[in-house]
């Protein structure tokens, strides 16, 4: 029997364009091998697949045309200008969509960030991925539909409709995080890729290249410069004097799979995000993969988190981060901006534990008493001597405070251009305004903000309350096999909020199955999945090996005539 051929929906999005003189649709890309590629400029894991795809536009640039749909999950990145200034910070070089409300993630069936489409020349669905390592398998699929669709005449080679937007000319650009030195305050300018020496008037007095997108800063015992050069996945040292640029940790390659330790120029990294001296070691924000990391000097290894995206506290080893993104030293404790679930978190004798903040799905700007209290992907941290943590609330565009004594949260300046870090320097507090291209020093007034609960806004799955299967879709790239040199070679990390809901099949354990119960009493909910899948290359003498990997955030609705068997694509390329 033919296999059915399913017509790639029309592009479509009330946002418009970026990258790209007119709107582009499907039909007039006939001819063309289109990869659709729907992301969220939030999600770390969105970010390392553009880095992906950047191989295949090169290999495939007169056949191939790659389409960015932007899909928001917080509030402010459904605001075009932060879409279009996303899109020059990471330096995304093919058009992009922005669908603020979500139409093509219907119309595509999409559950997950980041999720690939790959249409053929004739405007068919022919492939569909979730989440990151999907490169190799695209391009054997790719180099297929090139022969056959050449063959049938139906290829068209040429120019891809990308154009470049021009260059903006400010002294910093998109600058990260921010130290005070003994020489100044410090400031990753990351748009740049430099790091910025400047003098109390904000004034650049000198630049240390030699980075590729340079973060998290931290002064070392020696008098050196820590700095987690994030898409590049390792942690450099930086010597103010000389300007000298070494190596402390990583290979420069992505880590996608266990182990999580080892000594640090052999141990691959994923996204280091900031840094920070704590209980003698340098702690890593390793964003990638959602843990906390240290280096000890001459080993590198996880101290907290399972590398399952989440919210869970407890102990350090059985912990979920999502996404930690900012670290600062306090009296007692190492507090951390855990990015994706909108939290202030800290660090503590192995225990990880949570101020503020409810979930992966649950953001807002609302101040008073830190159970009750909301912010949205915060992305910096600073610890005062006085005892409070302020965050930048960085998709709130706030500097917020958070009081343990007293159990609450205020907020102290709004109207910041995505606030990403906080350092101290000569009694004033040092905003890094990201988005802004500045370092500001905000007029600080404590108030108290009543603003709106959110959570992001995607369709519910409906499910019956009771036994569930869960089956994770996977076969591996042609030319690959799945290995278990290093353990079980695929993995379902499930869990759910609230986790009343989950009453059975939770946890980490071996296959892509997992037999639910869902607790009856529950109208909705999430269900939390990540998926890990481990292959090896059939042939070479030094086989290449690969880890495709994925996390859900499945919103389920609970109804008597709800499907028992919910499926997810992590990979299906033809």
């Amino acid at each position: 029997m033919d296999t059915v051929r399913v017509r790639a929906p029309e592009l479509s999005g009330a946002g418009g364009w970026v990258g790209t003189p007119s709107p582009l649709s499907l039909a007039a890309l006939r001819g063309k091998v289109v990869l659709l590629d729907f992301w969220t400029f939030c999600c770390a894991n969105c970010l390392h697949v553009i880095e992906e795809l950047r191989p295949l536009e090169h290999e495939f640039a007169d056949v191939l045309v790659v389409v960015g749909v932007h899909s928001p999950k917080f509030a402010h990145e459904a605001d075009h200008d932060a879409v279009v200034a996303a899109v020059e910070r990471y330096d995304v070089r093919h058009p992009v969509l922005d669908d603020p409300g979500l139409t093509m993630w219907r119309q595509y069936a999409v559950r997950a960030w980041p999720t690939l489409v790959l249409v053929d020349p004739e405007g068919y669905v022919v492939a569909q991925a979730s989440g990151e390592g999907h490169a190799a398998g695209l391009a054997e699929v790719i180099r297929d539909l090139v022969a056959t669709h050449e063959a049938k005449g139906t290829l068209r080679r040429g120019d891809a409709p990308y154009v470049p937007p021009p260059a903006a000319e400010t002294p910093l650009r998109f600058p990260g995080k921010a130290i005070d030195t003994p020489l100044g305050l410090l400031v990753s300018d990351t748009g740049h890729r430099s790091v910025v020496l400047l003098d109390d008037d904000g004034g650049v007095v000198r630049r240390y290249d030699g980075f590729r997108e340079p973060q998290g800063l931290c002064l070392l015992p020696d008098g050196g410069v820590a700095v987690a050069d994030t898409s590049a996945h390792v942690v450099r040292r930086l010597d103010l004097t000389t300007g000298e640029v070494t190596v402390l940790a990583g290979t420069g390659e992505q880590l996608r799979a266990a182990p999580f330790s080892g000594p640090a120029l052999a141990q691959p990294l994923s996204s280091p995000w900031d840094l920070a001296w704590y209980d003698g070691r340098l702690v890593i924000a390793m964003a990638g993969i959602h843990q906390l990391w240290a280096y000890d000097g001459e080993t590198v290894g996880v101290i907290a988190g399972t590398a399952a995206e989440g919210l869970r506290d407890g102990p350090a080893e059985t912990a979920y981060l999502a996404q930690p993104s900012g670290l600062s030293v306090g009296a007692d404790r190492l507090w951390f901006a855990d990015s994706e679930t909108s939290a202030l978190r800290w660090y503590c004798d192995g225990e990880v534990g949570t101020a503020v903040g409810h979930g992966l799905f649950d953001f807002g700007h609302v101040d008073g008493p830190a159970a009750d209290a909301l912010l949205q992907h915060p992305l910096g941290v600073l610890a005062r001597a006085d005892g409070t943590v302020l965050v930048c609330d960085t998709y709130n565009g706030a500097l917020r405070s958070y009081d343990p004594a007293a159990g609450t949260v205020s907020t102290l300046a709004t109207g910041l251009a995505e606030p990403s870090d906080a350092v101290e320097r000569g009694g004033e507090v040092w905003v890094v305004e990201s988005a802004g291209h500045t370092v500001s020093r905000p007029l600080m007034r404590a108030e108290t903000v009543d603003g709106e609960a959110r959570q992001t806004q995607r369709p519910a799955t409906d499910v019956r309350p009771g036994a569930v299967r869960l089956t994770v879709a996977f076969e591996p790239p042609r030319g690959q096999h799945l290995d278990d040199s290093f353990g079980p070679a695929t993995r379902l990390a499930v869990s759910a909020s609230p986790p009343e809901l989950l009453r059975k099949g939770g946890g980490t354990e071996p296959g892509l199955t997992r037999d639910l119960l869902l607790a009856e009493g529950h109208e909705a909910g999430v269900l939390h999945v990540t998926a890990w899948a481990a292959t090896c290359d059939d042939e070479g003498e030094h086989p290449a090996c690969h880890l495709t990997t994925q996390d859900w955030g499945i919103p389920v609705r609970l109804v008597p005539e709800g499907d028992d068997v919910l499926s997810l694509p992590l990979r299906g390329l033809g």
